[in-house]
């Protein structure tokens, strides 16, 4: 369970948080906010939690079957 927290703890705040010093000059005194996932360029805007949940994952990890034999 603690393992499964710190991934989405990670993951929520690479995509789906705003970091202040990492925000980008557009103008004098203008900013535009960025998240750790598009400063490092994976992503084009700030996810909301809704769709960073819902986006779908790979299918490298699948949870093994547990159908009776």
């Amino acid at each position: 369970m603690h393992v499964a927290r710190t991934y989405f703890t990670q993951y929520r705040y690479n995509f789906c948080w705003w970091v202040r010093t990492l925000r980008e000059e557009i103008g004098p005194k203008h900013y535009r906010p960025r998240t750790p996932a598009m400063a490092a360029g994976l992503a084009d805007h700030g996810w909301s939690l809704e769709e960073w949940l819902l986006f779908p994952g790979n299918n490298r990890y699948k949870l093994p079957c547990l159908s009776p034999k």
